[in-house]
């Protein structure tokens, strides 16, 4: 949960997120980054962009957060 977060902070918390996921053999995590102007969303989705271990990420759908939360698949 990365809500109320400055976008540096935020991307620091989803990296070490991820990491621990990867290390854990999670397929799939949920990073909640609020609804507001859309800043958060944009940066998590430039980074998981660039990340070497994420196969896809989309939008929450219902019951998941909606636009309020990404979907994030590991490899």
């Amino acid at each position: 949960d990365v809500r109320g977060m400055i976008v540096d902070e935020a991307i620091e918390t989803v990296e070490k997120y991820l990491d621990d996921a990867l290390l854990s053999g999670v397929p799939k995590v949920y990073v909640i980054h609020g609804k507001g102007t859309g800043a958060l969303r944009k940066a998590v989705k430039e980074f998981l962009a660039g990340h070497p271990r994420v196969a896809g990420y989309r939008l929450g759908g219902p019951g998941e957060g909606g636009d309020g939360a990404t979907v994030v698949e590991l490899k």
